[in-house]
């Protein structure tokens, strides 16, 4: 049992995980690879670090949580279950108990699929190394909106599952040759209790299942329940969601999407999840 699951290690993410190690709290952080800030080439509105660019900022701030004992777990959170006083998360497959959740997860720029939560644990998943060994000898999709999906579609193939990769890209290199390709969107997924179909390109494509491998899952998929306003996470000043020991901080939480305000918001994250387990003691 970790006293705080920091979800996302971008700006945010590390300042709840310094500010919380700060107030004697234990923490682990799971981040997938995926970071855009390290993209950028320059910054020049940070105060102190000025004309900076975007990878040697994160790794200056991935150095000061480095040197507090606090280390980034790659991986993507699958869900989150909220069980009395306490939170289990799924991490690729594996089962975390945490008491408090922040979540840092950046704005998730794409949206639920047509039947997508319907169909949640009935023949979508979000995890191939997770899943993939119950279809075996049957038809998948991976619909490849990550950098890891091209590998997750190769392991399902190995394992004898029969894979057809869906990418709005060209083929990837990486791409097992005989995983079956094709350029286009997926707009539906359908079925009666569980999936059996999906459209791609208007066409109808039978399969028992589709594994949608995104960057950032949509947070009202990730914890069911979630409050969202204006396309965000709804917070207060506190950076509390609705769901008591969950927090959120950063790009997630809405306007403007700053590193400043990334920081400072997980200060406050973590201040207040701190406060939160501490005040279930009394």
């Amino acid at each position: 049992m970790t006293d705080i699951a920091i979800i996302g290690g971008g700006p945010a993410g590390l300042s709840a995980a310094v500010n919380a190690s700060a107030r004697g709290k234990s923490t682990r952080i799971f981040s997938t690879k995926n970071n855009y800030l390290e993209r950028a080439t320059r910054v020049d509105n940070y105060l102190g670090m000025e004309s900076v660019s975007g990878a040697a900022m994160m790794e200056s701030f991935r150095q000061h949580a480095k040197s507090l004992g606090i280390s980034l777990e790659t991986g993507q959170i699958i869900t989150i279950l909220p069980v009395s006083d306490y939170f289990m998360l799924n991490f690729n497959g594996a089962i975390v108990q945490s008491k408090s959740v922040i979540l840092a997860i950046g704005a998730a720029k794409q949206k639920s699929l047509p039947g997508e939560e319907q169909f949640l644990g009935q023949g979508v998943s979000y995890c191939a190394t997770c899943d993939g060994m119950m279809y075996r000898g049957k038809k998948a999709i991976v619909y490849g909106l990550s950098d890891e999906a091209v590998s997750e579609a190769n392991h399902l193939q190995e394992i004898g599952v029969n894979v057809t990769f869906i990418s709005g890209k060209q083929r990837p290199a990486a791409l097992a040759s005989d995983v079956q390709f094709i350029s286009g969107a997926v707009t539906a997924i359908m079925g009666e209790n569980i999936v059996q179909s999906v459209n791609v390109n208007a066409t109808s494509i039978e399969t028992n299942v589709v594994f949608i491998l995104r960057n950032v899952i949509a947070p009202t998929v990730l914890c069911k329940g979630l409050s969202i306003k204006d396309g965000f996470l709804a917070v207060n000043r506190d950076m509390e969601t609705n769901i008591p020991g969950i927090f959120a901080c950063g790009d997630c939480s809405g306007k403007p999407l700053q590193i400043a305000k990334a920081v400072g918001e997980g200060l406050i994250a973590a201040q207040q999840a701190s406060k939160y387990i501490d005040d279930q003691k009394k």
